[in-house]
């Protein structure tokens, strides 16, 4: 029997226990949260606590370790000898962020610190006897699944197709009901949400911190995280948005789009858009059942996040050379106005340059970067009726400060352009042709900067 046949049985749905002895022959068993596969013949355990099993292995380097399998009810028995403690190294990391990723969503963050992970070498495993269930047969050709995922991704010619199609891909071939796709900000603090599927709110524009939950640990590490069940030690609990006081505003304004995430989710997997050594974003699925996501899931995404961070860089050096040679102007055809008709009041928009961040009629819009690029293209349609610009003139522009990144403007312009959508205020932006943009206001606009 290989170590490899069993690995749903490491992943902590029911508790392993771990037997140790004394060199004065003085037995301890212990409960295990979770039993890290390194290969064929190796496990590791997480070293967080100087306990009784860990003065036992240090001083006598042998355990047996019990492990049952949550689908069949299979008990395995496996003898292991300590090898080593690493506190670096890619084990070591994907231990670390797990395990923070689980504190971070508990309010722990800080509390349950990794010291090392104990490596194990296995020397015999047994399945030991007694009535078992038939396990199931496996939902998921990771294989297949994935030869479809990036069969349909390869065809993807711009930034806001790639994200419908990543999304859509995830729910149609990956099996599950809730996915999101986030994309970092260029200062690398935080990562904000371009899309989504299965939840109530889109969450368009939402942010979630560097480091903050599964999303945040997930992009610090850069590493994938699996969470394979809940119990009420880690329940997840909503991550705090950002609430910034304006000045110059009669009262505080939240500025915070809500989060689109599962209230009680049973199984997260993250996996990180990785590209030259930068973090591009993160990919998220979520189940409300546990141990929903297997390691046949986490390969198949780790891999099709690789081509999607891949893509992106492509796509955003396109768009960037299309910019510089698309032509004078190109006009599509007449746009419905997206409140049905001419408002009958003025738009009231606000501006808080401190922010980079809009208001229309008391309501919050955007900030950042994306902010900047609406106040931008608003005034200069408000002092001269102008709809047409450019991508070239925008990523130029010295006032939006936009990072020197091919693939920033269109994430954002993308950001923009669905917030816009969504919120229905009488705005709309629209591509018009290669590098350009069609702004759309319906009725008068009342602007003020603060």
């Amino acid at each position: 029997m290989r170590l490899d046949q069993i690995r749903a049985a490491l992943e902590g749905a029911i508790p392993a226990t771990m037997a140790t002895c004394s060199p004065e022959g003085e037995p301890n068993v212990a409960f295990l949260s979770q039993v890290h596969y390194v290969d064929g013949e190796h496990v590791a355990l997480s070293y967080q606590f100087f306990n009784k099993t860990r003065r036992n292995i240090l001083a006598n380097p042998q355990g047996q370790l019990s492990v049952i399998d949550p689908f069949t009810g299979r008990l395995y028995r496996m003898r292991l000898r300590y090898l080593r403690t690493e506190s670096e190294g890619a084990l070591f990391e994907r231990m670390k962020a797990h395990l923070e990723g689980i504190a971070s969503h508990t309010g722990m963050a800080g509390v349950f610190r990794l010291l090392g992970s104990d490596i194990y070498r296995v020397e015999e495993l047994e399945a030991l006897p007694g009535n078992t269930a038939v396990p199931a047969p496996p939902s998921l050709q990771p294989l297949a699944a994935l030869r479809s995922m990036c069969e349909k991704v390869a065809a993807c010619s711009d930034f806001g197709a790639l994200v419908d199609t990543a999304l859509d891909t995830l729910v149609a071939d990956l099996q599950v009901r809730h996915a999101m796709f986030l994309v970092m900000d260029e200062p690398g603090r935080r990562l904000y949400t371009v899309g989504s599927r299965g939840y109530a709110r889109s969450g368009i524009g939402s942010e979630i911190a560097l480091g903050e939950g599964v999303i945040g640990v997930c992009a610090q590490a850069r590493t994938p995280i699996r969470i394979s069940w809940l119990t009420q030690a880690y329940r997840y609990s909503r991550a705090m948005r950002e609430v910034v006081r304006l000045e110059g505003s009669p009262a505080e304004l939240s500025i915070e789009i809500p989060y689109p995430g599962l209230a009680d989710p049973h199984s997260q997997l993250g996996v990180p858009l990785l590209h030259g050594g930068r973090v591009l974003g993160v990919l998220l699925v979520e189940s409300e059942q546990d141990l929903h996501f297997t390691y046949d899931h986490e390969d198949a995404l780790v891999a099709f996040a690789h081509l999607v961070a891949a893509t992106m860089r492509t796509l955003g050096d396109t768009v960037a050379a299309a910019a510089e040679t698309a032509p004078a102007e190109t006009r599509p055809a007449e746009l419905d106005c997206p409140m049905g008709g001419q408002p009958q009041e003025p738009l009231q928009l606000r501006y808080h340059a401190a922010s980079h961040s809009v208001f229309c009629n008391q309501d919050y819009v955007i900030k950042g970067v994306a902010g900047a690029i609406l106040w931008r293209l608003l005034s200069e349609h408000a002092a001269t009726g102008r709809t047409e610009f450019s991508n070239r003139e925008i990523r130029l522009d010295p006032a939006i400060k936009l990072p020197d990144v091919v693939d920033n403007l269109e994430a954002r312009l993308i950001l923009l352009r669905r917030r816009l959508d969504e919120q229905k205020l009488g705005i709309a932006l629209h591509k018009s042709g290669r590098g350009r943009l069609k702004l759309q206001v319906c009725g008068e606009l009342q602007l003020t900067q603060l």
